[in-house]
């Protein structure tokens, strides 16, 4: 008795998940909709997003924002990538670059739509303190020169805790404690999980689910497919845990997003 019911609960978790894939694809337009009506107070569609993913380092755009970037180019939206260090850690910033070019013509964005920041002050090192008046000061400016309606970057876990992650959700926090994006941009944040969560690979959807989310974007087989071969590009970063990371992460599969709020916050800038 015990096995059927063990059987039972097994199937009906997988067609759940199936079931999720499903009512997403009629619900992610919806939710964008909802979250750019929010601040510009008019009905939006695919075409009229214009979204602009701020990442620390190449690679970061695949390991993490994969599944964003795959569903927002498969609605039409323009997105853009600026990504504020060449990764040249290990004096590979070059090979880095080129990397990163592959990666995202795998996942839908043209070279022009990509910008990478080289940066004396802005170097790949977890041990750095990227300056949040920096930080913010370039992603300001590209924002108003590109007139981008959404903004997508870490939060303030930065998903590993990489300090040149946390950086830039300082940074976005204090542009949207100062008022210094547009009125109609929205700023979200992806949501780090905990260690369990994060290699659960596709069955942590339904947890992902049920909790409070403003924004879900979702792969399934082909777009974890296409995550996978944009991570493949990376071959200077193809150690044996990137593997692992590859085969079991949620990030492949899954983000999920909370709005940055606009307001006053007491922030110390540096």
């Amino acid at each position: 008795m015990s096995v059927y019911l063990a059987v039972f609960i097994v199937l009906f978790y997988l067609v759940w998940i199936k079931c999720i894939y499903f009512r997403h694809r009629r619900t992610l337009a919806m939710s964008l909709n909802h979250v750019l009506e929010v601040l510009s107070r008019r009905d939006a569609d695919g075409a009229d997003l214009r979204a602009l993913v701020v990442t620390a380092h190449p690679d970061d755009e695949c390991m993490f924002f994969a599944p964003t970037i795959i569903q927002l180019v498969e609605l039409n939206a323009t997105v853009h990538l600026l990504c504020l260090s060449t990764g040249n850690h290990y004096n590979q910033g070059a090979q880095r670059e080129q990397e990163l070019l592959r990666s995202c013509a795998v996942l839908g964005i043209p070279e022009s739509r990509i910008t990478v920041v080289d940066h004396k002050e802005l170097p790949d090192d977890p041990k750095a303190e990227w300056r949040v008046s920096l930080v913010s000061s370039v992603i300001e400016k590209h924002i108003r020169a590109h007139s981008f309606n959404m903004v997508l970057t870490f939060d303030g876990r930065g998903v590993s805790g990489h300090a040149n992650h946390t950086a830039i959700h300082k940074a976005a926090r204090h542009l949207a404690s100062t008022g210094q994006v547009p009125n109609d941009c929205c700023l979200l944040s992806l949501v780090t999980v905990g260690l369990l969560r994060k290699y659960a690979t596709f069955l942590e959807l339904p947890l992902s689910w049920l909790l409070p989310s403003c924004l879900r974007c979702i792969t399934g087989s082909r777009g974890y497919r296409r995550a996978r071969d944009a991570m493949f590009c990376h071959r200077s970063q193809l150690q044996w845990f990137r593997y692992l990371y590859i085969t079991f992460s949620r990030y492949m599969f899954i983000n999920t997003f909370q709005v940055i709020p606009q307001g006053p916050k007491n922030l110390k800038i540096y």
